[in-house]
């Protein structure tokens, strides 16, 4: 017998060829990942760049909007309170034209004269309180350190202990702000506790 070899047993070209193309040499595989491995650095850290600078713009935009806020907030506060400086400059003179109407009023002086003057601190007192310019009330009020200024302590029978019994010098507030608290003389409760 000769010695043939069989059709299935001698190597096609074309099964030799995919064979030879399948086994990458590894040195060219290694030079592969090695010049493929700074641009997957690269990528990896413009990645984390870009992370980064959006972070610092939603921070940049979260500040400027706190700051738009905060302006705000401060330009409303000026326009409620512009008037205060005023507001505080005319309160002596109401005080004045007080004492001046209480002096009449025990003198017995002049009726229309006085009535003219307590017209006058009237109209005054409208004025400053269109303007949200309120007097802060202390007949019969518990005393608020925060509003009212204790300038003396006195027994009472007729009012408990913390509470006003006499007005001094009337207090004023503009809005939700003292501008100048009320002096005033405080309930210590009654002289001789049973």
């Amino acid at each position: 017998m000769s010695e043939q070899t069989h059709p299935e047993h001698q190597p096609r070209p074309e099964q030799d060829e995919q064979n030879t193309a399948s086994q990458v040499p590894p040195e060219a595989a290694a030079a592969e990942e090695a010049a493929s491995a700074p641009e997957v650095q690269e990528c990896d850290r413009l990645q984390q760049e870009l992370a980064e600078a959006q972070k610092q713009l939603l921070r940049a935009q979260a500040d400027l909007e706190n700051y738009r806020r905060r302006v705000r907030r401060e330009m409303e506060e000026e326009r409620r309170f512009a008037a205060a400086p005023l507001m505080r400059d005319l309160f002596p003179a109401m005080d004045n034209l007080q004492r001046a109407i209480d002096a009449a009023e025990k003198n017995g002086a002049a009726t229309s004269l006085v009535e003219g003057v307590r017209m006058v601190a009237q109209q005054i007192a409208q004025v400053l309180e269109q303007h949200g310019c309120r007097r802060i009330p202390t007949k019969n009020e518990v005393f608020d350190p925060h509003r009212h200024e204790a300038v003396a302590q006195q027994p009472s029978d007729e009012h408990p202990a913390g509470t006003i019994v006499l007005e001094t010098l009337a207090g004023y507030e503009l809005h939700d702000r003292v501008l100048r608290p009320a002096q005033v003389i405080v309930s210590s409760g009654p002289a001789n506790p049973s």
